[in-house]
């Protein structure tokens, strides 16, 4: 079907950093497909995990255990709690927008009919289905699909006076932020926000969910995005990198919230089925062992002053390995892109001033000065003859 605009390259074989198309040019990924691939494209322990368990137990649904789903809840339940159990409960699934549509239904389930608005942020990305898409703060994208199901409310991120005023107006579930927006050009919430909005969600008795499917484990520096504002969410959404490329999402709560479901209330037919478990196994025991919020506050600080540095850059946003250039006017991201991409380098343009860049967090320090001097190539050629 014609949802994506024709593709420039086919690529057919990944290592680590890099990708080779079917002409067989290489290209550095700086965008591991969209922040999915964070130890690197054909990561031999997670390829292993996956060969061996296909080997042995696929699938067997959700009527019954499988050996592998508990301690990987166990284990995502301790990352989320920094190192400490974090006293939630975890349902798996596919997706990230899987893991929103679970989250805006358990926010529902808990306030009970009549307290069902779940209010997000303009800007915001929480995914491709109806409810998922309400509640992505892009309103462009609401309205060949109108009418939308209803209980959603937009607010201005990082504006507190406004949502506090919402929340008195609404009966409101839940609300649902992105610690860093990264469809909207990587946009960190403001210093004290998550803290603002934490002390509203209490005062109103609305639920704090939190998406980290694209900020979630290590790409920040942290494991996770809200763990550096010190705030406790009463959901957490995860999802891109926790297969590293398997499809596998997760929708965590807290012991009290999760509670709200009952049997039969919602579910998933390949949800925690052993495959994509074995990949999250695999991937999160490769996470830890590497210290992936180390790997990427070391590399980040790198590449953040090397992009500082570049023709045409007016400002660097984001954190650890997720990181946005903004550009002066008059380049258009989307050209950047198109020109690095011809030159061996994988970006992108997710607003028309910026360029997106999240490479593996295994990423070399040789591999990102490669990276720097493309970039830093194509801007000085695309800046020629712009006035100053």
């Amino acid at each position: 079907m014609g949802n994506y605009a024709p593709a420039d390259v086919t690529f057919v074989r990944g290592e680590g950093t890099l990708l080779f198309d079917s002409e067989q040019k290489r290209y550095l990924d700086f965008l591991s497909g969209i922040a999915v691939t964070s130890l690197g494209h054909a990561e031999p322990h997670v390829a292993e995990a996956i060969s061996h368990q296909a080997h042995v137990l696929s699938h067997v649904s959700n009527l019954f255990h499988n050996a592998l789903a508990d301690p990987l809840a166990e284990r995502l339940d301790r990352l989320i709690g920094d190192g400490e159990p974090g006293g939630g409960k975890v349902f798996f699934c596919n997706s990230g927008a899987e893991a929103n549509e679970c989250a805006i239904k358990l926010a529902r389930r808990q306030g009970g009919r009549g307290r069902h608005v779940v209010v997000s942020a303009l800007g915001s990305f929480h995914g491709r289905t109806l409810a998922t898409l309400h509640a992505t703060g892009q309103p462009a994208k609401h309205e060949v699909f109108q009418p939308l199901p209803e209980g959603f409310v937009h607010v201005p991120y990082g504006e507190v006076d406004e949502l506090a005023a919402r929340l008195a107006e609404e009966p409101t579930a839940g609300v649902l932020l992105e610690p860093i927006q990264g469809e909207n050009g990587v946009v960190p919430a403001p210093a004290g926000y998550l803290q603002a909005v934490r002390r509203l969600c209490d005062e109103h008795g609305a639920l704090l969910l939190l998406d980290e499917v694209q900020t979630g484990l290590g790409r920040t520096g942290r494991w996770f995005a809200f763990q550096e504002a010190g705030v406790a969410p009463d959901v957490v959404t995860v999802a891109k990198s926790l297969g590293n490329g398997m499809p596998i999402g997760a929708c965590w709560a807290t012991a009290a919230v999760a509670a709200a479901f009952r049997p039969g209330d919602h579910g998933s037919t390949f949800g925690g089925q052993p495959l994509a478990c074995s990949a999250a196994t695999a991937t999160l025991d490769r996470m830890v062992e590497l210290d992936a919020p180390g790997l990427a506050r070391k590399a980040g600080e790198r590449l953040a002053a090397g992009l500082r540095a570049l023709p045409g850059v007016r400002e660097v946003r984001g954190a650890g390995l997720l990181l946005g250039c903004v550009l002066e006017t008059p380049l258009v991201s989307s050209d950047i892109t198109a020109r690095s991409l011809a030159a061996g380098l994988i970006v992108n343009a997710p607003v028309p001033d910026v360029v997106r860049l999240a490479p593996p967090l295994t990423v070399s320090e040789p591999e990102i000065d490669e990276a720097l001097a493309i970039l830093g190539a194509v801007l000085a050629d695309a800046t020629k003859g712009v006035p100053t």
